[in-house]
């Protein structure tokens, strides 16, 4: 009686199967296989994009258009693929010494045109208000299910940094962070971190890169100049997008100390 007591009713089964599963004792030894959220744009228009996405090759979790069709006075996102389902969105990436992120991240596509190049270089489209709102409202849903660290919300040229540009430096990183989707670094950190040197002073290219692998960034021995600068660049088109030409200076340095001060590695 006393033994019978203790157990617990057994757990529900398919009657079906030609085995019981006994699920009273559970691992402590898991953890939830989502960790991040990646933020791209699409580089064409929806229709194309949906097409894209919807093919064998490439894939999302989500995509929002630019103008958000409303349906009973809610805006509408497409799901392309379930979250239990790996999507193909990130390609080769790395973040926080984790590789090849589609096994563990939520892919969130936004209709944009990226950019167009010109002589002087590259202008970026902005995004509307409305499909803003619609991607914090939908992240906000998705960190809350997996328990994303604010450091893990990153855009694919933070991962990807070799190969992306996406989301670009036109993208709202600050706003959302006021929304508790991501990060931005406290300016009174950055200022007491730049000590008084001038923001565009030259810094260790090394150094810098060291702090930047530390927070998060993927990097490779033997990197060229042109590849150091293409990190350095994509960290600054998130934290400091009015100029992201990838100079190693003391203002890049001051905000990538803040951020290790801010979100220190715990794990």
């Amino acid at each position: 009686m006393l033994m019978m007591g203790c157990q617990s009713s057994p757990p529900k089964t398919d009657h079906n199967l030609p085995y019981r599963l006994e699920t009273q004792r559970q691992a402590q030894g898991a953890d939830q296989r989502i960790r991040f959220l990646v933020i791209h744009y699409t580089a064409e228009d929806f229709h194309n994009a949906l097409n894209t996405l919807t093919d064998e090759h490439v894939s999302a979790h989500y995509l929002i258009p630019a103008r958000p069709q409303i349906e009973d006075g809610k805006p509408v996102a497409w799901q392309l693929v379930p979250e239990s389902l790996r999507a193909w969105h990130a390609g080769v990436s790395g973040w926080r010494g984790r590789n090849n992120l589609n096994d563990t991240s939520i892919g969130i596509e936004l209709e944009n045109k990226g950019y167009s190049k010109y002589l002087l270089g590259k202008h970026f489209y902005p995004f509307p208000p409305a499909q803003i709102d619609l991607l914090a409202s939908l992240s906000q849903q998705i960190i809350s299910r997996y328990h994303i660290e604010p450091r893990n919300v990153v855009g694919h040229s933070d991962i990807a940094p070799q190969r992306k540009d996406d989301p670009g430096p036109l993208f709202p990183w600050q706003q959302l962070a006021k929304r508790g989707i991501g990060v931005w670094p406290d300016p009174q950190r950055v200022d007491s971190n730049l000590a008084g040197r001038d923001p565009h002073q030259p810094v260790s290219a090394q150094a810098l890169l060291e702090k930047l692998g530390k927070y998060g960034y993927p990097l490779t021995d033997n990197m060229t100049d042109h590849q150091q600068r293409r990190v350095i660049s994509a960290f600054q088109m998130h934290f400091r997008p009015q100029d992201y030409r990838g100079e190693a200076d003391a203002e890049t340095d001051a905000i990538v100390s803040a951020l290790l001060q801010q979100y220190p590695d715990v794990n």
